[in-house]
């Protein structure tokens, strides 16, 4: 996967690029990143990106040249025609682990992080093919909802984690939040793994991995039942946990 940002702040990047699962995926070769300060695109002596805008009001508005130009300049240098354009903006579909999951299939992702008090309309009318928020709040701009988005997509790549069962059975990967795990010591200053886990009894530990999924969803993000069609099985297992839980 290739993987261009544009930003007012490349200086953001290295850090997190350059670190941990990220930077193991890049040595792999399973993604390459490109950071571009869309500044160097402006076309006035200058190198202004941003102006009033029309009609007045609070903030200044990123111009259109800047911005199309850098895209299209990406656009002929890349192999793959058609890539993904995401800008990140409050305005845009709040983000998930399914987007996470589409992303991951794409060959070339393209970011546009903006700043200031938002895009000119004719950004988002003719490059950008999705709009995304991180969440239902506001930053100070686009670079910090970029990274998230990074790190959930390039962690999904083939070969990129050591175990590629790791990322199949995380939280909302499964349309449920992850069950709880544990490690050694098996008595820790009195408090105690769970015996199932013990007991090698890999059916068991399978079901009781379920429950505790289906339970932590029931218990902290009901929604999510709502939203999934339980199996036969996961029906009853969700029963038994209410019953427990009264």
């Amino acid at each position: 996967m290739k993987i261009d940002i544009l930003t007012l702040f490349p200086e953001m990047f290295p850090g997190v690029l350059g670190h941990s699962i990220l930077h193991k995926a890049a040595e792999k070769s399973a993604v390459s990143y490109h950071v571009v300060n869309f500044r160097e695109f402006a076309d006035n002596k200058h190198r202004a990106v941003d102006d009033y805008p029309y009609g007045g009001g609070a903030g200044m508005v990123l111009m259109p040249q800047p911005i199309i130009d850098a895209v299209a300049s990406l656009k002929e240098r890349a192999e793959s025609k058609h890539p993904r354009v995401i800008l990140l903006c409050p305005q845009g579909s709040r983000y998930d682990q399914r987007k996470a999951e589409e992303l991951a299939k794409e060959d070339h992702l393209i970011f546009i992080c903006g700043h200031y008090e938002g895009y000119d309309e004719r950004i988002r009318q003719h490059v950008v093919t999705d709009e995304i928020s991180i969440g239902d709040y506001v930053l100070t701009g686009g670079e910090l909802g970029a990274m998230v988005i990074i790190d959930s997509v390039v962690r999904l790549l083939p070969e990129v984690l050591g175990n590629q069962e790791s990322h199949r059975k995380d939280s909302f990967s499964t349309g449920l939040l992850e069950h709880p795990h544990y490690t050694r010591p098996a008595d820790f200053r009195g408090m105690k793994v769970p015996d199932v886990l013990l007991s090698g009894n890999h059916k068991l530990i399978e079901e009781w991995r379920n429950k505790e999924s289906l339970r932590r969803t029931l218990e902290r993000r009901p929604d999510l039942l709502e939203k999934i069609e339980l199996s036969s099985e996961q029906e009853k297992w969700l029963q038994e946990v209410e019953k427990e839980d009264n």
